[in-house]
């Protein structure tokens, strides 16, 4: 969140003197915008969007406000608040929980600093607990309530970094925490014994950026709330604290927020503070031009397939270029190695136009340590460093006053978040430029082209589901280890708690007394919030014993194997070893001219079908199924040209996934009956699983890299040609549910997205897909069109 906004359009901290620019002050984003085009020779841009200035509507101070606070913020800048900071810090003083579902940068902060704040003013015993999804945002908060400097308040952030000699100290003297849902979940209800003082006076539990809080980590996280709650209410805090959520535009903010607390909570949705303009531009890299050594040889294939440049390159370039012309920018990357490419490829140029420009980039993402973090943002917002290139750990609320525009490097895969994102510039009152970089991708090719998809639509609602039993189960579980169940308890943690219980006693996990059910094990369970797959693996250079950083226990077979190219901050490694049992992974530095890409096999069964439709030939069915994965071999692939090298095998464990799905089928007959023979069934089938999972976040919270598939000419368990699409989350993640209800929409804007690409035999921008095991092969354009007319002539609408 940012600090809260000032009345005068002109106030708020001062924009840091950049030391060194390399071009003439631009007149406007547009001018800015034109000039970037102006480097291809077809226009790379598809639409511009101008989002127009919005005047702020100001409020008075509420009367319960202590003169005390309104002249600590005066001394901040902050005059007087926007209306719907008064309206939500009024409800939350009145003890009403809220969530306050405003737009970036429109100063949700305040509206929940201002009642804890005064709460604690009043009540010198009196206790603020404020979780984030993000330890930046959590580091950024305490900043803007230390400088506030309220006498008694002793702000602290209690998290994994927090050094084990000061743990002891928040325990008993700080009176406004801030930590995460994953240190709350691990650290302090585990302690609660502990922590006995701070919950018994616990006024105010904030919940900042709530939207993030979807799929099965919003479920986990939901329980984590309600066992909260329930260590308030024992240590004597009988009606408990005041929810106070703050959330980007969503969806239905009241009805997520309930389910995400368990409580009745109320929505303030206009957004009544200042906005500068936006111009907002989609970006579609150009086709590369076809190489040489193939022109001529007159054989079709994938070697004469239409390329476009990569979505990675066009942001660095875009991302060099405006550093280059002193405009303050951050480039938003999809995954860690990306940001790192981002900022590589952009040091290299600016510095090869003015030596020592490329100083002024780096890259930020989580698995760096706790302090080239802090560092990072220092120098961004002091304008030390022009550009970062980031992951969406920079997504969320930190304060990054003057920046000038922002890069999105592929849709992000909500509206939401895409907002998010853009809104990360103009913050300090200035027009902006944002520019979203298409991936070669079906949904951004799709988007670039549909405007009206990206500008026109709603920002989705949040999904999440805390009666899944793959998360209600160990919650419950969690729950008994810190202190038994009651039969009051039973009710709190909601529908399907009495089941899940009953399973706990029979598998042995619990034990039945008159009093209630216990824990029956030493040990806590282990439960992992994230759902990414374990433990953070630790990265070292073997040769000093060096740290270097972390990464996530799921992504570790795919980014971490022998052999692998793992980056960091600019520097190149090779991993020599893979420890999954030690978490640990040891590299030596190496600069190869080639990178590596890990490729897995998928198999599915099906366990049990919640509901079908049965429409003729045609088959569309949601339910259970088992996914298991293997990550078998990688390619070696020349960084200059893209150009396999070779295939190496890989020898890691199988992973397995009870998970949720959605699938069709069609009978044999009707795909003849389509022009589909049968020995091009299975490319007809697999070039429209993956055109169908890059649609799907179309219609669902989710992107591509949360959801897997399958496509077979004959399943064992159908034994029918069928098209998988599955959560790739333990139990599901809410997405299969949202396209078997929405398949006509989705499927439609599948087949749509396939016939309006420009290619001949298919590309990345339509059925290939950056994640496929089997190497996109084999895969048949036409052929999936003529599927999804079959499936879309049968199935209701």
């Amino acid at each position: 969140m940012t600090s809260a906004a000032t009345v005068s359009a002109g106030s708020g901290p001062e924009r840091p003197t950049d030391a060194v620019t390399a071009g003439p002050p631009l007149a406007s984003p547009g001018e800015l915008l034109r000039r970037l085009r102006q480097r291809h020779p077809a226009d790379p841009v598809t639409h511009v969007e101008r989002v127009p200035p919005r005047i702020g509507v100001p409020a008075p101070w509420p009367s319960w406000a202590p003169e005390e606070l309104r002249a600590a913020y005066a001394r901040r800048g902050v005059t007087t608040p926007w209306r719907h900071q008064a309206e939500a810090a009024g409800l939350a003083y009145d003890r009403r929980h809220v969530v306050v579902a405003t737009g970036t940068a429109s100063g949700k902060s305040l509206a929940y600093q201002l009642p804890a704040l005064a709460t604690l003013l009043a009540d010198p015993r009196a206790t603020v607990l404020y979780l984030t999804p993000t330890k930046a945002l959590a580091a950024d908060q305490l900043r803007a309530v230390a400088a506030l400097e309220i006498e008694g308040v002793r702000p602290a952030c209690y998290d994994g970094d927090t050094p084990r000699a000061e743990r002891e100290w928040i325990r008993r003297h700080s009176r406004f925490v801030l930590t995460n849902p994953d240190m709350l979940h691990h650290g302090i209800l585990p302690g609660h014994a502990q922590w006995s003082g701070f919950l018994r006076r616990l006024a105010y539990v904030v919940i900042d950026e709530c939207h993030v809080y979807r799929g099965v980590f919003g479920s986990h996280v939901a329980h984590v709330l309600r066992r909260l709650r329930r260590q308030c209410a024992r240590y004597g805090r009988a009606d408990g604290p005041t929810f106070v959520l703050a959330s980007a535009t969503s969806g239905d903010p009241a009805s997520a927020a309930g389910r995400l607390t368990g409580l009745r909570v109320t929505a303030v949705t206009e957004d009544t503070s200042p906005r500068a303009g936006v111009t907002f531009a989609l970006w579609e890299p150009p086709l590369l031009p076809p190489d040489p050594s193939t022109a001529g040889s007159g054989e079709p294939g994938p070697e004469l397939t239409q390329v476009r440049r990569s979505a990675l390159r066009e942001t660095a370039d875009l991302l060099a270029d405006t550093v280059a012309a002193g405009v303050r920018t951050l480039a938003f990357v999809r995954s860690r190695r990306g940001a790192e490419v981002v900022a590589t490829s952009a040091r290299r140029s600016l510095d090869e136009a003015v030596p020592g420009l490329g100083d002024r980039v780096a890259a930020y993402r989580a698995g760096y340590l706790r302090e080239e973090r802090r560092e990072l943002e220092r120098a961004l917002l002091h304008g030390e460093l022009l550009g970062l290139a980031s992951t969406n750990a920079l997504e969320l609320g930190v304060d990054l006053i003057g920046l000038d525009a922002v890069v999105i490097c592929g849709y992000p895969g909500t509206r939401a978040s895409l907002w998010q994102q853009a809104g990360r510039a103009g913050r300090s009152g200035q027009e902006a430029l944002a520019v979203l970089v298409a991936r070669d991708d079906p949904l951004d090719t799709y988007l670039v082209h549909h405007p009206e998809a990206v500008f026109g639509a709603p920002v989705e609602a949040t999904v999440l589901d805390p009666a899944n039993a793959y998360v209600l189960g160990p919650q419950l579980a969690c729950a008994a280890a810190e202190a038994p169940l009651t039969a009051a308890d039973l009710e709190l943690f909601g529908d399907g708690t009495k089941e899940a219980v009953a399973a706990l006693v029979e598998a042995g996990a619990l034990r039945q007394r008159p009093t209630g059910w216990y824990w029956r094990h030493r040990e806590r369970p282990e439960v992992d919030l994230r759902g990414d797959g374990g433990a953070p693996v630790c990265v070292v250079e073997a040769a000093t014993g060096r740290l270097l950083g972390t990464v996530d226990g799921g992504s570790a077979h795919f980014l971490l194997h022998p052999g692998a190219v793992y980056l960091h901050q600019g520097a190149s490694y090779v991993v020599d070893s893979l420890d999954l049992d030690d978490g640990c992974a040891l590299v030596h530095p190496e600069e190869p001219d080639w990178s590596t890409h890990a490729r897995d096999v998928t198999s599915l069964s099906v366990v049990s079908v919640r509901s079908y439709v049965d429409a003729g030939p045609v088959g569309l069915f949601l339910g259970e199924v088992d996914v298991t994965s293997q990550v078998v071999s990688y390619q070696r692939r020349r960084i200059a040209t893209g150009e396999v090298i070779d295939t190496r095998p890989l020898d890691l464990p199988a992973r397995e996934l009870r998970t949720v799905a959605v699938w069709f089928t069609l009978s044999p007959g009707s795909l003849i009956d389509a022009g589909v023979p049968p020995a091009d069934v299975p490319g007809a089938l697999h070039a429209a699983e993956h055109a169908a999972i890059g649609l799907l976040p179309l219609i669902a919270t989710c992107d591509r890299w949360d959801i897997g598939g399958l496509s077979t000419a004959v399943h064992p368990d159908t034994e029918a040609p069928t098209v998988f699409v599955y959560d790739g989350h333990s139990g599901g993640a809410g997405f299969a549910e949202r396209a078997y209800g929405m398949a006509a929409s989705w499927l439609r804007a599948t087949r749509d997205a396939i016939a309006e690409c420009g290619c001949e035999t298919g590309c990345p921008s339509c059925v290939q897909s950056p994640k496929c095991g089997n190497g996109n092969n084999p895969l048949s354009k036409p052929d999936a069109i003529r599927v999804l007319d079959v499936v879309l002539t049968n199935l209701p609408q």
